[in-house]
C-alpha cells in the first residue's frame, strides 16, 4: 500500500447500514465506498496530489495511483529473488538490529543500555545481507572451483559437513556449452563464488516488501511462517519491545543522542565529585502548538480585542448555514445552470417573503429541476412516468417540485406536497424553504453534469498550476543565468583594472610624457590634452560650448570621450541605467499582472468554497468572493455571524495570536485575502449607502409623486429577471 507522509495511509472503512439500491461514489483503484460527494471529492483530490511514495522501491512525489502501480511492478521482481537465498536473506533480516557499542565501564553501561539498541539504516541491511550471502554457497550454485592449478566452472550439486564441522563441495564440471565433463569434491578454500545474481536496489526492494517495520526490522507473519523463521524475540530485545494485538512495538521510547550523551556527562560529573550536576532547564516551546496551550507571554505584541460579529439574519439562525450553501452553489455555478446571479441579501428576502411565489425563488427552483431533467437520471424517470411535458414554466414548476418531493420521499418535505399543490409555495416558512433547496443542491451535486465539469476545472487548475511553475523555474533559470554573466563580467573588469595598474606602474609618469596635464577638481579628473589633430578639427571650439553652459549653471562637465561621439560616459551609463530600470519595472509589472492573471483564472474553475481557517475556540471563518462580509460559524454550527467593515476586519486580524496552530493558519490567509475582502467591504459599503439615500429620497417624497413599492431599493429582489434563462 502506498506510503503517505513514510506512514501507513488507512483506508476508509465502508459506511454502516448500507442499502442494497442506495447509490454511493467507489473510488475506482481502492474500491472505497463514500456517501456524500463531499468526501468522495476530498479522497479523490487527496489521491491525486504528488505526495505518495511507493512503498517497495521507495520512489517519491508520485499520484497515489502511480504509486500502486510502482509497487506492482516492483513486487513482481521482488518475486524473482533466487529461492536458494530466501531463506538464509530472511534469517539475516529478521530483528536486525545496530551494532551496539563497547563499554567497558558496567557503571555506563547499566545508564547506556536502553540506548544501544539503534535503528539499523535499510543501506546498512541491504550491504550486510549481501555480504553474508556472498560467502553462503548453496545447492545449484555457479561457482569457479580450483582445479589442476588453474580455475574451470562448475556447479555446487551437494554441500558435506562432517562431524567436526568442517565442510566441503561436491561440484560438478562444466565445459564451454555448460555440460557436465565429471564430479569432485573441493574445499572452501578452492572456491571463488561468482557475484550475486541481483543487485543492492533489488535487494533493497526486497527488504521492504518483506517487512513491516525497521526497528528492529520483523519480517511479516506470513512470510516468517512459509520458510519457517523463528518469532522469537531474540534476549537482547526482549525487555526493549513486546507484542500488541500481533504486532511488535517497542515498549519505551528511545532517546536521542543529545539527551544520552547529556545524562552520561551527568552520571560522570556525579561519579567524580558527587555532585547532583545540572538542575534541569526548562526547554523552550517551539511554536506553533495548540492554541489552548498557548499561555500569555511578557514577550507577546499588543493584541486587539476581537469584536462581536452582528447576527442581524432574517432567517433563523439554525438555517444560516443551509442559506450560505444554498446561495454559494447557485453562484458559482450559475452559468451552468443558466440562473443570473443575485445577492446574498436578495436571495435572503425571498426566502422570508411569504406573498406569492416570487420570480428569483421560482428561476432558482427551475434552474436546479432543469439540471436534474438534462441529467436522465431518476428523477428524469418519475417525470416521465407522470407523462409531463419536460418544458418547466412559471405554472408548471410546482408540479415539477411536487415530483422531486415525491421521489425523495422524505416524510418532513413530503408533508409541504399538499400546500404547493394549492399555489401557497410562499407561506412555508423559512426551514421549508431551504430544507427543499438542500435536497436539491445534493442531487445536483451527484449528477454527471456537474461532476464532469468539476472533473474538467481540476484538469484546468492543474495544468495552470504547472503552468506557472514552468513560468517561475524558467524566470528562475534566466536570473541564475544573468548572474553567472554579471559576475563573469565583473571578474574581466577586475583583471583589466589590474593590467592597467600594473602598466601605470611600470611606465612611471608617462602621462607628463606625453604632454597630458591631468587636474583634479572636485573629486574628477579632467584632461586638457592638445593636439594638433584635434585643433585642426575643431573639436576645441565643440568643446568649448558645453563648458561654458556648464558654468553658468554651476554644474561639472565631463569631456567627451576620444571617439567623439557627442556624448560622455557618464551620460551613456545613465541612459543605460535607466533603461535597465524601466525593464526592470516593466518585469515586474508583469510578474504581477501574470500571476493576478493565473489566480483570476484558477478562481474561474470553481470547485469548492473552504473556510478561511478557525480560531482558538474551533469557530470557523467563511469568506464568499461574491459577498463583501466575513461570516463566523461557531464550533457546534449553531451560531452564526458576520463582520461587514475594514475596521472589524483589521481588529480582527490584529486579535490573532499566532503562536496556535489554528490562528497562525487563519492569520496567514486573512493577510492574503485582505486587500480583495477591503475592496469587497468597500463595493457592499457603497451599495448600501446609495440604497439608504434612494429610501430617503423616497420617503421624502409626496404621496402623489411617490414611487411604486417596487421600485423601492429594499424590495429589489421582487424585480429579479433570469437573463441566462433558457429557451
Amino acid at each position: 500500500m502506498p506510503l503517505f507522509k513514510r506512514k501507513t495511509f488507512p483506508l476508509a472503512e465502508l459506511p454502516n447500514d448500507l442499502e442494497p439500491h442506495e447509490l454511493v461514489y467507489q473510488v475506482r483503484f481502492t474500491e472505497e465506498i463514500f456517501r456524500g460527494y463531499d468526501e468522495y471529492l476530498n479522497r479523490i483530490n487527496l489521491y491525486r496530489q504528488r505526495v505518495w511514495m511507493c512503498k517497495v522501491s521507495g520512489k517519491t512525489n508520485l499520484t497515489y495511483e502511480e504509486a500502486l502501480l510502482s509497487e506492482e511492478r516492483a513486487t513482481e521482481k521482488v518475486h524473482q529473488f533466487p529461492k536458494e537465498l530466501m531463506e538464509p536473506a530472511l534469517q539475516i533480516i529478521q530483528y536486525s538490529v545496530a551494532c551496539e557499542y563497547i563499554v567497558h565501564d558496567l557503571d555506563i553501561w547499566m545508564l547506556m543500555k536502553e540506548y544501544l539498541i539503534s535503528m539499523l539504516s535499510l543501506k546498512d541491511l541491504s550491504d550486510m545481507v549481501a555480504e553474508k550471502l556472498q560467502e553462503r554457497l548453496y545447492v545449484g550454485a555457479e561457482i569457479y572451483g580450483r582445479k589442476d592449478d588453474d580455475m574451470y566452472p562448475c556447479i555446487v550439486s551437494k554441500i558435506i559437513e562432517d562431524d567436526v564441522g568442517k565442510i566441503e563441495y561436491e561440484v560438478a564440471w562444466l565445459d564451454k556449452n555448460k555440460e557436465v565433463i565429471e564430479t569432485s569434491v573441493i574445499n572452501r578454500e578452492d572456491v571463488i563464488q561468482k557475484k550475486l545474481p541481483f543487485s543492492r536496489k533489488f535487494l533493497k526492494s526486497f527488504i521492504r516488501e518483506s517487512t513491516y517495520r525497521s526497528a528492529p526490522w520483523v519480517l511479516h507473519d506470513k512470510l516468517a511462517q512459509s520458510y519457517g523463521i523463528s518469532k522469537n524475540v531474540p534476549e537482547n530485545l526482549r525487555s526493549k519491545v513486546s507484542f500488541k494485538d500481533g504486532l511488535l512495538v517497542c515498549n519505551k521510547r528511545r532517546k536521542n543522542g543529545e539527551e544520552a550523551k547529556h545524562d552520561l556527562e551527568n552520571f560522570k560529573r556525579k561519579k567524580v565529585d558527587g555532585s547532583e550536576g545540572d538542575e534541569p532547564v526548562e526547554e523552550p516551546i517551539k511554536y506553533p502548538i495548540d492554541d489552548l496551550l498557548v499561555q500569555p507571554d511578557a514577550d507577546d505584541p499588543v493584541f486587539t480585542d476581537r469584536p462581536s460579529p452582528s447576527r442581524d439574519f432574517n432567517v433563523p439562525m439554525e438555517c444560516v448555514g443551509d442559506l450560505l450553501m444554498v446561495w454559494d452553489f447557485c453562484s458559482s455555478f450559475g452559468r451552468l445552470l443558466h440562473l443570473w446571479p443575485f445577492s446574498l441579501e436578495d436571495f435572503e428576502n425571498a426566502i422570508c417573503h411569504k406573498k406569492g411565489n416570487l420570480v428569483l425563488l421560482v428561476e432558482t427552483h427551475s434552474a436546479l429541476l432543469r439540471l436534474l431533467i438534462k441529467d436522465n437520471g431518476e428523477y428524469f424517470s418519475a417525470v416521465r412516468e407522470r407523462n409531463r411535458k419536460l418544458k418547466i414554466t412559471l405554472i408548471t414548476w410546482t408540479e415539477f417540485l411536487c415530483d422531486f418531493l415525491e421521489m425523495i420521499n422524505i416524510p418532513e418535505l413530503c408533508a409541504y406536497v399538499a400546500t404547493i399543490k394549492r399555489g401557497h409555495y410562499g407561506l412555508l416558512d423559512a426551514h421549508a424553504k431551504l430544507g427543499i433547496f438542500q435536497e436539491l443542491v445534493n442531487h445536483a451535486l451527484e449528477t454527471n453534469i456537474v461532476r464532469e465539469k468539476l472533473d474538467k476545472f481540476v484538469e484546468q487548475r492543474q495544468a495552470l498550476g504547472a503552468t506557472r511553475r514552468e513560468e517561475a523555474l524558467e524566470e528562475a533559470r534566466k536570473k541564475r543565468k544573468e548572474k553567472e554573466r554579471l559576475r563573469a563580467e565583473s571578474d574581466v573588469d577586475q583583471v583589466m583594472d589590474l593590467e592597467s595598474k600594473g602598466s601605470a606602474s611600470e611606465n612611471g609618469n608617462h602621462i607628463r610624457q606625453n604632454g597630458d596635464i591631468v587636474k583634479k577638481r572636485n573629486g574628477e579628473i579632467r584632461s586638457s590634452r592638445q593636439d594638433s589633430a584635434s585643433e585642426k578639427s575643431g573639436s576645441k571650439q565643440v568643446d568649448a560650448a558645453p563648458k561654458k553652459m556648464a558654468r553658468k549653471q554651476k554644474v561639472e562637465v565631463k569631456v567627451p570621450t576620444a571617439n567623439g561621439n557627442g556624448k560622455d560616459l557618464s551620460e551613456k551609463e545613465a541612459l543605460e541605467r535607466s533603461r535597465d530600470d524601466r525593464k526592470e519595472v516593466v518585469g515586474q509589472s508583469s510578474k504581477e499582472r501574470r500571476r493576478e492573471y493565473y489566480e483570476r483564472e484558477i478562481e474561474k474553475r470553481f470547485i469548492r468554497t473552504n473556510s478561511l481557517g478557525k480560531d482558538r475556540n474551533h469557530n470557523r471563518y467563511w469568506w464568499f468572493q461574491r459577498d463583501g462580509r466575513i461570516f463566523v460559524e461557531s464550533s457546534d454550527s449553531k451560531q452564526w455571524g458576520y463582520y461587514s467593515s475594514k475596521e472589524e476586519l483589521y481588529l480582527l486580524t490584529g486579535s490573532l495570536n499566532c503562536k496556535g496552530e489554528r490562528e497562525r493558519a487563519l492569520k496567514k490567509q486573512l493577510e492574503k485575502f485582505i486587500s480583495r475582502i477591503c475592496l469587497e467591504i468597500e463595493k457592499r459599503s457603497k451599495d448600501l449607502a446609495q440604497r439608504v439615500a434612494l429610501e430617503e429620497a423616497v420617503l421624502r417624497r409626496s404621496s402623489r409623486v411617490r414611487a411604486p413599492p417596487r421600485k423601492n431599493p429594499a424590495n429589489a429582489f421582487l424585480e429579479y429577471v433570469n437573463k441566462w434563462k433558457e429557451d
